[in-house]
């Protein structure tokens, strides 16, 4: 997949197949949408093309925005790699490009530079200056830039609509289950493995602790989590905590990982992990043994869970 910074002298001679969206999460709906978009090209012999912007528009429109993104760029860029889709072109989404009509967003990007011939956009999908271009104006303007608008609706799962807002609050919730239902992919953290206090050692049970840079980076609920990574190339399963480490009187949220049956070196490297279910809520105990007694337990649970569900 070719992957192209919005550039306003870049410009494509083939007929391209399109869609707009932030995307973020590619959620099954999203799959969906992009594997017909891709499909559809490649039956008609045209490019497949997805439009999308960074940062989400929400962070640069809403005052003292706090929304928590799903995916990092980087994430994004992979997960809609692994649809097959031709050319990824990615806005930067700032006041300037804020401004721009819909009119001529239409113009100027879809037509002159992608030369769209076919626009696929759900049905509720508003863009342009206040928001004011819609399904109805992109039908217009097809007619007069000779592309076809079609639309795509939401789709459900045991008749809830898919959306990124409701998986971020299944996230929140530590309905991880849930979220990875409606994602169709294990939900997933990128991070560089850092050095802690090693008091996880000291009770034997040794962490990774992840640090991750993007600040925006949704991190699921404080607890307890049976996660896996792809190191080496093999899969390692372990279990995470997320939380304050009250124990200890932690003060500040770490990541913390502790990987079963490895003891590799790891530290400074940048490493992926997949949430696959919550154990508990963090908790804080009375001593040390109290708490690895209870990471014993967790580990059996686990390991169980592994063992029935992977």
């Amino acid at each position: 997949m070719e992957v192209v910074q919005y550039n306003k002298d870049f410009k494509l001679n083939i007929p391209t197949v399109v869609t707009i969206g932030a995307f973020d999460g590619v959620h099954i709906g999203h799959q969906e949408i992009l594997q017909n978009l891709v499909k559809t090209a490649k039956k008609e012999d045209k490019k497949s093309v997805v439009v999308t912007f960074f940062p989400h528009p929400r962070m640069v429109l809403e005052n003292n925005s706090t929304i928590k993104l799903l995916n990092t760029l980087e994430e994004k860029i992979s997960l809609i790699q692994a649809l097959g889709v031709d050319l990824l072109y990615v806005i930067p989404f700032n006041k300037e490009f804020a401004n721009l009509s819909a009119n001529d967003f239409i113009s100027d990007i879809l037509v002159k530079q992608l030369n769209t011939n076919s626009l696929y956009v759900g049905y509720d999908h508003l863009f342009g200056r206040n928001r004011m271009g819609n399904f109805k104006l992109l039908k217009e303007q097809g007619e007069i830039y000779h592309f076809s608008v079609n639309e795509i609706e939401a789709l459900s799962v045991q008749e809830i609509k898919i959306s990124s807002t409701k998986i971020r609050k299944s996230l929140i919730e530590g309905e991880i289950l849930k979220a990875n239902e409606f994602l169709g992919y294990s939900y997933f953290l990128t991070g560089t493995v850092v050095k802690g206090k090693n008091i996880g050692e000291k009770i034997s049970f040794p962490t990774a602790n992840i640090k991750v840079k993007e600040m925006f980076k949704l991190i699921p609920k404080d607890g307890v989590y049976v996660v896996k990574s792809f190191m080496d190339n093999k899969t390692v399963y372990g279990m995470m905590n997320i939380g304050n480490r009250p124990t200890v009187s932690g003060k500040n949220q770490t990541i913390e990982v502790h990987f079963f049956n490895f003891n590799q070196y790891i530290y400074g490297e940048v490493i992926q992990v997949e949430f696959l279910t919550r154990l508990r809520d963090e908790q804080k105990f009375e001593s040390l043994d109290a708490l690895k007694n209870q990471l014993k337990t967790d580990q059996i649970k686990a390991e169980d869970f592994i063992k029935n569900n992977q």
